[in-house]
């Protein structure tokens, strides 16, 4: 997989894709994540990227005409499955969109910033848009880089044991259960005896209902 993200701040994302998972996966070639500056493609002496509205209000506006270009000049050497536009207005990211853009062979993300994008780029260029929650960010790469990392650790043999990522929360609609690890005792807190009883269609068991019962008291939107 290929991700090209196009970004005002391409520093912040240096240090999210040079460790773990994300880096274990570009060590293996799994995952290549090119990072293009935006105030290359700026326009005059000054590489301007924004503006001041149209029709007043407060807020600087990323223009059309630089991320056109960079968007073209992209498109002109692949193919893109998705371009994706990041900004808190839009549908929030979960597992199922994860596990849907983890089956894409290349994709291009473009991060906001200042008030966001000229609406004619959405227009245009972006084929979906991503929030992370209901917060605004000064911009979007660490919301670009939370969706790098829901996406890349799904690529399969990026994790050593593909099992544990289709056990994660919200892979079934439901919380994960609660886990446990040495020692069965600490100061009197005790694991519960299934999980040390080596019967595991029990332990299964036991595992649904507390998925069951934490979805129900945290989150129970998810069961609707």
């Amino acid at each position: 997989m290929r991700i090209d993200i196009i970004s005002v701040a391409p520093d912040l994302l240096e240090s999210p894709f040079n460790h773990s998972i994300v880096k274990r996966a570009k060590e293996k070639g799994l995952a290549e994540i090119v990072i293009h500056d935006l105030r290359s493609y700026g326009l005059g002496n000054y590489k301007q990227i924004d503006d001041t509205q149209f029709g007043g209000g407060a807020g600087m506006v990323m223009m059309i005409e630089p991320i056109a270009t960079c968007i073209r000049k992209l498109q002109a050497e692949r193919n893109y499955d998705e371009i994706i536009y990041m900004t808190p207005d839009a549908a929030t990211l979960n597992q199922a969109t994860a596990n849907t853009l983890s089956l894409k062979e290349n994709i291009l993300i473009l991060t906001g910033h200042y008030k966001g994008v000229d609406h004619r780029v959405r227009a245009l260029f972006i084929t979906k848009e991503i929030s992370i929650g209901d917060y605004v960010l000064t911009g979007g790469e660490l919301a670009a880089a939370v969706v790098v990392d829901a996406i890349v650790r799904l690529i399969p043999g990026v994790i050593g044991d593909e099992q544990s990522a289709l056990t994660d929360s919200f892979q079934d609609n439901l919380l994960s259960p609660p886990v446990y690890t040495r020692p069965a005792n600490f100061e009197g807190n005790k694991v519960p005896a299934v999980l040390l009883s080596g019967n595991f269609p029990k332990i299964e068991d036991w595992r649904s209902d507390k998925a069951y019962e934490r979805t129900e008291q945290i989150r129970p939107d998810l069961l609707k």
